[in-house]
C-alpha cells in the first residue's frame, strides 16, 4: 500500500484549504457586522452547516462558497433549490441538537472569491 498517509489526495487538500480560508473570512465578515458566530462546520447524518451565527434573535445558517475564478459559475449558483431545502432541514436539526431558542431562522450565503488581490465577499441574506 502506498500513499501520503493522510488519506486525501493533493487536490482534495488544496480544495479543503481553500474552503477553510473562505469559511474563516466569512466568519470574520459576520463578526464585523455584529453577528455572534455560534458554530463552524457542524455535521450530522443529514450533512454539514458551514457557519451558524446569531444576529439579534435570528439564528443564521450560512453556506460559504469559495472560488478562485468564475470558471464554474458564480459561487452563489452552487446553492440550488435542493441545497437550500437541505440547509433548512439542517437548521432545524442544529436548533434541536443545541436547544437554542430562535425567534427566526434565516439561510444566508457568503460567496468568497480569491485570486489576484484582496478576497471579495458577497453576502446574500435570506436565500431560502
Amino acid at each position: 500500500m502506498t500513499g501520503t498517509g493522510s488519506g486525501a489526495s493533493p487536490g482534495h487538500r488544496v480544495r479543503r484549504a481553500l474552503g477553510d480560508l473562505g469559511e474563516r473570512l466569512a466568519a470574520q465578515h459576520l463578526q464585523a457586522l455584529g453577528y455572534e458566530v455560534l458554530d463552524r462546520n457542524w455535521r450530522c447524518g443529514q450533512g454539514e452547516i458551514d457557519l451558524v451565527a446569531r444576529q439579534g434573535s435570528t439564528v443564521v445558517v450560512c453556506e460559504v462558497k469559495t472560488r478562485r475564478s468564475s470558471r464554474y459559475g458564480h459561487p452563489h449558483e452552487a446553492v440550488t433549490r435542493a441545497k437550500a431545502a437541505r440547509l433548512r432541514r439542517l437548521a432545524v436539526a442544529w436548533l434541536q441538537a443545541h436547544d437554542v431558542p430562535a425567534a427566526r431562522v434565516r439561510i444566508d450565503v457568503v460567496a468568497v472569491r480569491v485570486g489576484h488581490g484582496d478576497p471579495v465577499l458577497e453576502h446574500l441574506r435570506g436565500v431560502a
